[in-house]
């Protein structure tokens, strides 16, 4: 069976994603997923081409390199933001109305609604694409796509909900792959993909709600009956977060990063022992030490989230919706990852929650980051582009890629960037007798965004008030005959924070 390749490349506001996939048939091997920071985009779109432009050129040839490959042309995502819907109605008379309806013809109607409806203002406009939501014809009514196709009528309608961006947003995504010298195969609009890596049929059917808690921007998809009913997005999302703890603590962007993956968490009331831990920032000869209580981070994070979330909720109650989500709602993207915040949503919006990580419909073995949250747009757009045999995105070098080549890029390449202050972080001392000096584990100045980022699982904090939460047993401390202080890597500090903590749910991958 011949072998083909797709590559795609996720544009985000934090992150430019790489992703290569090997497709034999209906096996999707994914061979290549890498992330590394990205400039010139915000809110998901591309507001300058030039800096957008230089990671992008980079994530490819370094792709090139490493598998011996050419990519010649790519599939990427359209911005979520300034997105607007729209219903469309389009109906035909058949040439051939004893023969059954076919799928092709089912396409062309959608593409005559897309076709005939008047754009406001089609010099700042463009379609991104159209969902069927029901077909009639001279008998039955509310038909789903499946059942109209085979259905003998002299005609029938559609009904269609459009979705609307900023074509200048498109142009920009044209022009950066127009200078890199690479063809743009297809462009998704990725709310629609990333359910096809996310979400089960049974939730899609009974009804459910697809968030993506981006960087930049957080979007809201709703499916019932299996069709995507209505999409919205809001224009903030992790950075906010994100840039509340750089404020609050006088630190910068990429130390906040770090730290908030590294010890934040949503519910400071349920943190129990790491609550009464502190976070000591080494500054300058002037500023002397900075100190973070970890309790006042997750009291920081969590009134930032729930502003978010009040968006999400106010959303899905105008979609009408609301009261048909039996599967409730899916978390996804990066923010997904920040400890505590599936419980907290579970216990603010009463639905059931859980996190939607890329499933396994594919192969990846030794691809590191793949199945996390954040790579759901990039498999989403593989599988999506999967679906078109004759799509065939890279041209071999050499006979054929290494299997399984391809690891996570360290979120903030080493070197990049000015030195960060040491981190350590303080242990309150014991009521029953003289503590000794707290240890003092130091934070290196590479770690990685991500790095011990579930401090303390979701699943700790229960929403119930009748379940009573699991005891956790707090370590022994050493008693040291004089204070002492003990540096430490951050991987041993992973293995402190994890003696508190239980292991995370399986049941949310």
């Amino acid at each position: 069976m011949e072998e083909r390749y797709i590559a795609a490349v996720d544009m985000g506001t934090w992150k430019i994603a790489l992703t290569v996939a090997k497709i034999s048939g209906d096996d999707v091997d994914i061979v290549y997923y890498k992330e590394r920071p990205s400039d010139g985009i915000r809110n998901s779109a591309v507001y300058n081409p030039e800096k957008a432009k230089a990671p992008i050129r980079e994530a490819i040839a370094e792709a090139e390199d490493e598998l011996k490959i050419k990519i010649m042309q790519v599939v990427v995502g359209l911005p979520r933001c300034d997105v607007r819907q729209e219903i469309a109605q389009a109906r035909v008379e058949r040439t051939n109305p004893d023969e059954s309806i076919t799928k092709e013809e089912v396409e062309n109607l959608k593409a005559l609604a897309q076709d005939e409806y008047p754009l406001s203002d089609p010099d700042k406009e463009i379609l991104y694409g159209a969902v069927a939501q029901s077909f009639s014809d001279d008998e039955n009514f509310q038909l789903i796509e499946n059942d109209i196709v085979g259905v003998i009528s002299q005609g029938f309608e559609g009904n269609f909900k459009l979705f609307i961006g900023k074509k200048s947003s498109v142009k920009t995504i044209d022009k950066i792959f127009n200078d890199l010298g690479i063809a743009i195969a297809r462009k998704y609009f990725t709310p629609g993909a990333q359910a096809k890596a996310v979400l089960t049929e049974d939730e899609m059917t009974g009804g459910v709600a697809l968030v993506d808690f981006g960087a930049g921007a957080t979007s809201v998809t709703i499916y019932q009956g299996k069709i995507l009913r209505h999409y919205a997005s809001i224009p903030y999302g992790g950075n906010v977060i994100t840039g509340d703890i750089r404020t609050e603590c006088g630190i910068s962007p990429r130390l906040a990063e770090n730290i908030k993956y590294a010890f934040g968490a949503c519910m400071p009331e349920k943190l129990q022992t790491l609550g009464e831990k502190t976070i000591q920032i080494e500054g300058n000869e002037v500023e002397g030490f900075k100190q973070i209580p970890v309790k006042y981070l997750s009291e920081i994070i969590t009134a930032r989230v729930k502003e978010i979330l009040d968006a999400i909720l106010y959303e899905i109650q105008a979609s009408g919706l609301a009261d048909s989500l039996r599967n409730g709602m899916v978390i996804t993207g990066g923010g997904a990852k920040l400890a505590n915040i599936i419980s907290y949503i579970k216990e603010v919006s009463g639905y059931t929650v859980r996190m939607g990580r890329p499933r396994h419909k594919f192969s990846a073995e030794g691809i590191s980051g793949v199945f996390e949250p954040a790579a759901t747009t990039s498999v989403g757009m593989i599988l999506s582009a999967k679906e078109d045999e004759l799509l065939d995105c890279i041209d071999p070098a050499e006979d054929t890629v290494p299997a399984g080549f391809g690891a996570s890029f360290p979120f903030w390449p080493e070197g990049e960037g000015e030195k960060e202050p040491e981190v350590t972080v303080e242990e309150p001392a014991a009521v029953e007798e003289p503590a000794p000096e707290p240890e003092q584990p130091v934070i290196p100045e590479d770690a990685q965004e991500g790095d011990g980022g579930h401090l303390f699982t979701d699943e700790q904090a229960p929403v119930k008030p009748e379940k009573k939460p699991k005891k956790v047993k707090a370590p022994k401390e050493p008693k040291p005959k004089k204070p002492s202080a003990l540096t430490v890597t951050w991987k041993k500090l992973l293995g402190f924070v994890d003696e508190m903590t239980n292991d995370m749910d399986k049941d949310e991958i």
